[in-house]
């Protein structure tokens, strides 16, 4: 999948972020890691009376009429009175946790990569997972370390390490959202000059949600792919999808879990190690020298991945005349490969080019709409749902399988230009086969 060499080239070009949430720590932790949830109920135990108290913060058959921060803040005032501070209890808890069950994948990953992490949790599991790699812990009411090191682990919401500045309750919350905070302006930072995977984490945060917002109008206004995955281990709606999409820019791979992730990153790094320095060479050369990529380069079907991710290294967008004109070039050539003798891998190649383009920014507005609708007309009506002499079936079944990842407004898009443009069933049966 083209994702997880655009992921695993963020790595290899060390410009990788990890963002981890509860689902990251149950992953790694065999499942003991509690949701925030099962930490505030298991804290209700030290109070008088605690199912009675329990089912009044959070009642079995009903929507809590609170929020976890606001019972965090209930539940602190409580506990204060009975001379326990929830920081501290809190921190106890989370201290028993330990690395377990099936995590060799990720352990690898951390244990020879250099990336960041910025997490939410209060747990040093991250830095444990880095093993002996070189890595430095972040914590609000810590001294910020001012050396190198491969990773770099930023406890946004606090950690153990100072339970007095961990944000728990409400109170904590505001005060952290409010505030100009180092953590707040690292974050933002880190969103804008890196590729971020959310791993185990929900978009209910507040700050989280204003921060990429941000950073989702800077990409939308500068034509470049959003830089933000977020992996679901269950599956997600289309129409979810369509959302985290347009209102975040986060394109969202589903059916992972955690272990797999790093399984199929882990494959795909030591390719990405290979040719990162050789293909931001070329792009360079490509856009400010007037090289052009060779024929045998963009016969192959991982060109063009190459390409576009070196393209947001280098920090170059659709709005850059040379990149405009460099892409065009290379649709161009790649169509006319289709029309070489024997060519049907080139088919292929250029579904999976014209669908990947497809996700990651929105063709409405760039200059090379026209050709790019024009390209997939031809890709679309050369392909075939069941094995025909001159057509494509692997081509279709490309489209097929990566339309539902192409965003909301290019899937309306090409879906009217084809119903204008052909009568092609099978086209017409991919861009159907998914509302707009």
């Amino acid at each position: 999948m083209s994702e997880f060499f655009e992921i695993a080239y963020a790595a290899a070009n060390n410009r990788l972020c990890l963002f981890t949430g509860t689902g990251f720590s149950k992953s790694v932790s065999d499942n003991d890691a509690p949701s925030w949830q099962e930490l505030l109920e298991g804290l209700c135990e030290k109070l008088p009376n605690p199912d009675e108290f329990k089912a009044s913060i959070f009642p079995a058959n009903e929507p809590s009429q609170l929020s976890l921060e606001e019972a965090a803040q209930v539940i602190s005032i409580k506990l204060s009175a009975e001379g326990f501070n929830i920081h501290e209890e809190i921190a106890k808890v989370i201290r028993n946790l330990e690395l377990k069950g099936d995590i060799g994948q990720a352990s690898s990953f951390f244990s020879n990569r250099k990336f960041r992490v910025i997490t939410t949790n209060y747990d040093k599991l991250s830095e444990e997972l880095a093993a002996e790699n070189k890595c430095q812990s972040i914590t609000p009411g810590r001294p910020i370390p001012r050396a190198s090191s491969n990773v770099k682990v930023y406890h946004v919401h606090g950690s153990t390490d100072s339970p007095d500045d961990m944000i728990v309750t409400s109170e904590d919350y505001f005060r952290f959202i409010n505030s100009d905070s180092y953590f707040s302006r690292k974050l933002s930072t880190v969103l804008h000059e890196n590729t971020v995977v959310i791993l185990g984490y929900s978009l209910g945060d507040t700050n989280l949600k204003a921060i990429i917002s941000d950073y989702k109008g800077f990409s939308k206004s500068h034509v470049i792919s959003s830089n933000i995955f977020l992996i679901s281990r269950s599956s997600v709606d289309q129409h979810v999808k369509d959302y985290y999409s347009h209102c975040y820019g986060i394109r969202v791979l589903d059916k992972l879990e955690v272990e797999n992730f790093f399984s199929r990153l882990n494959e795909q790094i030591p390719n990405a190690e290979k040719i990162v320095d050789r293909s931001l060479q070329s792009l360079h050369r490509v856009v400010y020298e007037g090289s052009k990529f060779t024929e045998k380069f963009l016969k192959l079907d991982d060109s063009f991945y190459r390409i576009m991710s070196s393209l947001s290294a280098k920090g170059l967008s659709l709005k850059d005349e040379q990149v405009v004109t460099m892409i065009g070039d290379i649709i161009e050539a790649k169509r006319k490969h289709t029309q070489e003798p024997n060519a049907w891998e080139q088919y292929e190649h250029l579904a999976g080019w014209l669908a990947y383009l497809a996700s990651i920014t929105e063709i409405e507005e760039t200059p090379i709409k026209e050709q790019f609708l024009e390209t997939v007309l031809h890709s679309m009506t050369t392909m075939r749902n069941e094995y025909y002499i001159g057509y494509s079936w692997h081509a279709y079944k490309v489209w097929k399988n990566r339309w539902p990842q192409v965003i909301a407004p290019n899937r309306s898009l090409i879906k009217q230009y084809i119903k204008d443009s052909t009568d092609s069933v099978d086209a017409l049966e991919v861009v159907n086969s998914v509302d707009t």
